[in-house]
């Protein structure tokens, strides 16, 4: 596969692919409606959860954490995760502003 040439884009188009290709999972998309569920910080519950083997699900979770939609904290021997607003936060302002520019358009 080619270079993504991801300089060529505005560091806000960056930041929503990035959220958006984390998103792109149904695994990952489990893990933040188990984080919602729960609401709180969760320190390894969430490989009991999941249909998935541990490594996998530490593999979706370091996803979700680079992209900036989860953080972590260490708590003793393991690490703690719930949601960061700051990415729902930008998520939410990305698609706000697209409804309201398609209920201003009168295309199609």
């Amino acid at each position: 596969m080619g270079a993504t040439k991801t300089e060529h884009f505005t560091d806000a188009q960056n930041q929503i692919a990035t959220i958006a290709k984390a998103l792109g999972h149904p695994a990952r998309i489990a893990i933040l409606e188990y984080l919602l569920k729960v609401n709180d910080c969760i320190c390894g519950d969430i490989v009991n959860e999941l249909p998935l083997a541990q490594p996998t699900v530490s593999q979706h979770l370091k996803e979700l954490k680079n992209a900036g939609i989860i953080k972590g904290n260490i708590s003793g021997n393991s690490i703690c995760y719930c949601i960061d607003e700051k990415a729902i936060e930008i998520l939410n302002h990305y698609f706000l502003n697209i409804t309201q520019t398609l209920s201003k358009s009168k295309c199609c």
